[in-house]
């Protein structure tokens, strides 16, 4: 090459936005972090070091009828004032530091603290509520009203681990590779419009779901003020919130399954539902009438952890890469096949799912 175009080779380079992966096993069986850092930190330059994170299920056996709390202090007034709160509305199991092993790559770090808790059954009687909507609702009291608290995991038997750095510098400082869980998806992040801060990164979560997102939400406004009429508050700074709010009334106070709801958030063309036959087009007609408030525009992969399962989701169009493969009892997504293969060289099945088709994965018997 000659010219500028030969200056630029090798300078240039256009990742498309964030890495994201996610691996899991559908016996069941457990296994390291450190499967998800190696198989994230392939696709270091998908990210610029400005937010990083993980979420694992199963991570936590031995509290598994808790709700873990995962939450950031920027000031030891808002602890304080988060510790009276739980102690007030919940019975406090346990509650400890999340242990880290502090490095140079991971900077500004709030007070990090984790919380094992069921709610107090006499506030649980008084609130009317069934338990998880009285988790949920906890949750937004916490990030919306204290000053510098951050709730950003509040599930079962699962956490989240995220910060601002790369996501292989995240996983070791959070030292996931000493925590074993059936599934783990990662996120390395490249904001290009939102600020990188902590509560920002990604995974966002809600009770037990999680989501990894690259790509960008360009129906953010539109979304934001459909969900925020169910009583749900987007205070984290980053469009990809909102995914977790809606999957969150969907699914859990509607009663949709995973696939319906991908339905919505990707809903297929009107041509396309044309073309259905009847019961799947008045199916798809209904789901998009009903819910077009939710409907996601803008080029967007991002994964779905929940109990039990993962689902991966591409936009319409499959603006963003995503590939997909299996190797015995393991199932693996990332933005990039070389992740999948840095964790399993021999994978198998190897396919990019279709824009706008869910791939859901259940683990056995869950």
């Amino acid at each position: 090459m000659t010219g500028e175009e030969g200056f630029l080779e090798g300078r240039e380079h256009i990742p498309s936005g964030c890495a994201i992966c996610g691996l899991i096993d559908r016996t069941g069986r457990r296994f390291s972090g450190d499967a998800a850092i190696r198989s994230i930190s392939v696709m270091h330059d998908r990210s610029n070091g400005l937010g990083g994170g993980f979420a694992g299920y199963g991570i936590y056996p031995e509290y598994k009828d808790f709700y873990a709390f995962h939450l950031f202090f920027y000031s030891t007034d808002a602890k304080k004032q988060t510790e009276a709160y739980l102690d007030e509305y919940y019975d406090v199991i346990n509650l400890s530091k999340i242990p880290v092993t502090r490095t140079k790559a991971i900077t500004d770090e709030p007070l990090i603290w984790r919380y094992f808790v069921a709610p107090s059954p006499t506030k649980l009687a008084e609130s009317q509520l069934d338990e998880q909507e009285f988790v949920v609702r906890s949750a937004i009291h916490i990030n919306s009203t204290i000053k510098g608290a951050y709730l950003f995991s509040s599930g079962k038997n699962m956490g989240v681990f995220k910060a601002v750095g790369y996501p292989e510098d995240v996983g070791r400082f959070y030292r996931l590779d000493e925590y074993e869980g059936y599934c783990w998806t990662a996120h390395g992040r490249y904001p290009t419009n939102t600020p990188g801060w902590w509560g920002g990164s990604h995974p966002f979560a809600l009770l037990d779901t999680t989501v990894v997102h690259n790509g960008e939400i360009s129906s953010y406004d539109a979304n934001r003020r459909a969900i925020e009429m169910f009583g749900y508050r987007c205070t984290l700074s980053t469009d990809t919130e909102v995914i977790t709010y809606m999957l969150d009334y969907l699914h859990r106070r509607k009663g949709l399954s995973f696939r319906e709801t991908a339905q919505i958030l990707a809903a297929p063309f009107w041509f396309e539902i044309e073309h259905m036959h009847d019961r799947e087009k008045q199916l798809a007609t209904y789901l998009r009438t009903t819910y077009s408030s939710f409907l996601v525009t803008g080029p967007f992969s991002i994964l779905i952890g929940f109990t039990g399962g993962l689902m991966a989701l591409n936009d319409r169009l499959k603006l963003r890469s995503l590939v997909s493969g299996s190797k015995g009892s393991m199932t693996y997504f990332a933005s990039e096949e070389a992740a999948i293969r840095a964790v399993e060289p021999e994978v198998e099945n190897l396919f990019a799912p279709r824009g706008g088709e869910p791939v859901v994965v259940h683990v056995e018997g869950m």
